[in-house]
């Protein structure tokens, strides 16, 4: 890979202001493209608009890693990278292994913390060979409300105490590797009942309750001099009556985040595209303006950075953004790709494709193994005998473009039960699909019912009434295990399942492990 190097430090405001913009390369919505599909049109935007970095989805193994080197070829001023990879690289470079969600590290018990170093070893590794200089973890938000549809599994704890014992190791050890960790999602996300996402949430804690719970993740990154921390679109009004969320609350990140807590590093927003802070303004450009007003140094996700950067230029000019914040921003970036473009390039030194693949493959079957947990075992089931009849049905509350034909599941159970009768069923499942399976749950001598409840951006969180239908009455089959490949929580709705298990993640090492425990 290319070995960009910091040639020529931006001394023009425009630059400067270019510089605090990261965009999008790739995409999981619509309409959906990979990062080799994008190329062409970041080669484009860098003509006219050399921004400071790139968000990073919908990759390919091999093949990104040598559309971010021509890039970065094309680019004057070397681009940060950075990505959501909670779950490791394989969450956007469609080809490595993806790795089971955090809260199955914290039910690892006494070997998560271990764990937890060894995945960001490894990630961090995998990360910088295919030219990614960011991950966006960890996830430093306390899980303290169940009914959370965007946190929840992606959590390292439920307890304050728990999640900074685990963000604390996940940032020490990323940086260490070289990779740059930005916790998030500041100042705490994981008490709220809304998705930021669609809508625009409320966390009404005093600042004392905050101290006590949401901010102790943060406390423990920050104690690891944690490189960025990444903005809610949650709104506090006990820190700020303003009505504003947290990215747009200079109360919140330069009164709170800098000057009480002495975070040193990069502020920076979440997805600019999130409905939580677009309906704060009718447009990017003045979102931008108050963003980095409030403290925010990186505007993430920026959709239209031309326009954006022009609206930049004219608030410096009316006086709307003073040109000492626009100073204070650029030299935060600055000092991140000096420590990025500074030194020589990991990647270089070995194939992309290759550094750590292995590796992490055997550690993400491992994590999966130890995280299963039998919840409920009321009845002696277990193990299934595979000579016997099996029905085995997966309920998934969302697809989308990237899923594969048929999950792991399907070809874990195929290889453990020759008679095998398997159903996926999504959200445009009928209630035909139900009487089907009703029909030969009678007659079969075994029943798997493994449900998906997980979080993600702008999907339904948990199962919808049909098949929560479903599953009452499949519970109800003498010989039926249940398994959440979620959250604990899913599982308590259905006391009649004598034989409960949870994954607490629905990745295919994790599916795997669930044949593995039942048999």
């Amino acid at each position: 890979m290319t070995d960009a190097k910091l040639k020529k430090r931006p001394t023009e405001l425009r630059e400067k202001l270019a510089q605090l913009m990261f965009v999008r390369i790739g995409s999981n919505l619509s309409p959906v493209r990979t990062v080799g599909d994008d190329a062409a049109r970041i080669e484009n935007l860098l003509k006219e608009c050399p921004v400071g970095g790139l968000i990073l989805f919908n990759g390919r193994r091999g093949e990104t890693a040598q559309t971010l080197d021509r890039l970065q070829s094309l680019s004057e001023i070397p681009l940060l990278v950075g990505s959501d990879i909670e779950r490791g690289v394989g969450q956007q470079l469609l080809g490595h292994v993806v790795f089971p969600h955090a809260m199955a590290f914290e039910a690892m018990g006494d070997q998560a913390v271990q764990a937890v170093r060894e995945f960001a070893e490894v990630t961090a590794k995998m990360a910088l060979a295919n030219g990614i200089h960011i991950t966006f973890s960890p996830v430093a938000d306390v899980n303290s409300e169940p009914r959370n549809p965007i946190i929840a599994t992606r959590a390292y704890g439920t307890t304050p105490a728990r999640a900074a014992e685990l963000v604390s190791a996940f940032v020490e050890s990323t940086q260490a590797a070289g990779l740059l960790s930005a916790a998030k999602h500041f100042p705490g996300h994981g008490d709220t009942q809304d998705d930021s996402h669609s809508d625009l949430p409320v966390v009404d804690k005093s600042a004392e309750e905050l101290h006590a719970c949401e901010l102790v993740p943060f406390k423990a990154a920050i104690r690891q001099e944690v490189s960025l921390i990444m903005t809610a679109h949650v709104q506090y009004p006990q820190l700020d009556d303003s009505g504003r969320p947290a990215t747009l609350s200079q109360p919140i990140l330069t009164d709170l985040l800098r000057k009480e807590m002495g975070f040193a590093g990069a502020i920076i927003s979440d997805s600019l595209l999130m409905e939580g802070v677009k309906q704060q303004s009718t447009d990017e450009g003045s979102l931008a303006i108050d963003a980095l007003t409030a403290g925010v140094d990186i505007l993430l996700d920026v959709a239209d950075p031309k326009d954006t950067l022009d609206a930049l230029v004219q608030a410096v000019g009316d006086g709307r953004l003073t040109t000492t914040r626009v100073e204070e921003a650029f030299e935060v970036v600055w000092q991140l790709k000096e420590r990025i473009f500074a030194k020589p390039a990991i990647a270089a030194q070995g194939t992309p494709t290759d550094r750590g693949e292995s590796q992490a493959e055997q550690l993400a079957a491992d994590y999966a193994s130890q995280a299963v947990t039998l919840v409920r075992n009321d009845k002696t089931l277990l193990p299934l005998n595979p000579d016997k009849s099996l029905l085995a049905v997966l309920l998934k509350p969302f697809t989308t473009s990237l899923d594969d034909p048929e999950q792991a599941l399907a070809g874990a159970l195929r290889t453990q039960f020759p008679s095998l009768s398997y159903f996926e069923l999504g959200p445009e499942s009928s209630q035909v699909d139900n009487e089907t399976i009703l029909q030969q749950a009678a007659a079969a001598e075994q029943v798997l019912v493994a449900m998906i409840v997980k979080p993600a951006a702008w999907h339904r969180f948990g199962l919808n009434e049909r098949h929560q239908t479903l599953v009452q009455s499949l519970s109800e089959h003498q010989h039926c295990v249940l398994a959440s490949l979620g959250t604990r929580e899913a599982l308590d709705p259905f006391s009649q399942a004598k034989v409960q298990i949870c994954t607490f993640s629905d990745v295919p090492v994790s599916q795997r492990a669930l044949v593995e425990r039942i048999v």
